[in-house]
């Protein structure tokens, strides 16, 4: 049985979910690495993330370095004398940092790799319309998620899921994976599977302006599953066509119905109850939108303020 000293290595909440769940079956964290804190709203506070939040309530110690190839931080990190480091959404490290523990450094990756290497895999899963995803944990190597494999875990995506619910049960099957994975490692009995590339292979990009607009030329189900696969955040948005006015607009929720009907693309039609789009095979029924400089809202309270030209449309 080896005697495990962890550093770990997160910013988000989705991260908190496994320091928490190490913390709780009483590994030895000598250490935690989050990122700075971040100046916000109109005071510019700063803001500690998620990580620290916890790592400080439960007596952790905590470095938060700008640079990780900075000499002042590398000495620090060898210091606390770690033999394992586990990262959780993160940052990519240099191979001085990954290379350092003895038992090497492992990463949670919120996808069933090889598939959805990258940024945003939660995402992506549900806009390319899967049906299941999971988590991963691997032995981090010189590439982005490309590292020999050691557990993995997959869930069903239920037809209505959208992002932030995936993301929150994907946060709990990844901290028990973890904790898996370090007993796995612990009691000398992990096993690495090395991954295997091919032309197959989905990315999960980066989310940008450009891919979270809302083609209404598309299928029905691709536009239903571009909303939910960007909901809560960053949200799918599109413009909003309406007599003099040109709005971009952000749509959190979202029904889609299949029907024949004669509109074309992008045609708004709405009642005082509902507001729905036409699309090539259907309608897709808005629940929550967003105007610029409002706050979200339910569609309902949408219409009792805001009236709809006849020509208006989503582009």
């Amino acid at each position: 049985m080896k005697d495990l000293r962890i550093v770990f290595m997160g910013t988000p909440d989705f991260a908190v979910a496994t320091l928490k769940t190490l913390v709780e079956n009483n590994y030895n964290i000598v250490g935690v690495i989050t990122a700075p804190d971040k100046p916000a709203g109109r005071g510019q506070k700063l803001n500690e993330s998620a990580v620290k939040q916890y790592a400080v309530s439960k007596n952790l110690t905590v470095l938060q370095p700008t640079n990780l190839k900075k000499e002042e931080f590398l000495n620090e990190l060898k210091s606390l004398n770690a033999n394992l480091q586990i990262v959780v959404a993160f940052r990519m490290l240099p191979k001085v940092v990954w290379q350092m523990p003895e038992y090497g450094t492992f990463n949670l990756h919120a996808s069933l790799l090889p598939h959805y290497r990258g940024a945003a895999p939660i995402n992506w899963a549900i806009i390319n319309g899967e049906t299941k995803t999971g988590v991963s944990t691997f032995f981090i190597d010189e590439k982005i998620d490309t590292g020999d494999m050691i557990l993995q875990e997959s869930i069903e995506i239920n037809p209505e899921e959208n992002a932030g619910s995936l993301h929150d049960k994907l946060m709990i099957t990844g901290s028990q994976l973890v904790l898996k994975t370090v007993e796995s490692i612990q009691n000398e009995s992990v096993k690495t599977i090395p991954q295997t590339d091919s032309s197959e292979i989905k990315t999960a990009y980066k989310l940008d302006r450009d891919n979270c607009k809302i083609d209404w030329n598309d299928s029905l189900e691709n536009i239903y599953n571009l909303i939910r696969g960007l909901s809560p955040y960053p949200a799918a948005w599109c413009t909003l066509i309406n007599g003099e006015e040109n709005l971009d607009v952000k749509i959190y929720t979202a029904d889609k119905e299949s029907t024949p009907h004669n509109y074309s693309n992008g045609t708004i039609i709405s009642t005082k109850k509902e507001l729905k789009v036409a699309v090539s095979n259907g309608y897709i029924f808005i629940k929550d939108i967003k105007l610029p400089g409002k706050r979200t809202m339910d569609v309902k309270s949408l219409l009792n303020g805001y009236n709809f030209n006849e020509n208006a449309k989503m582009l």
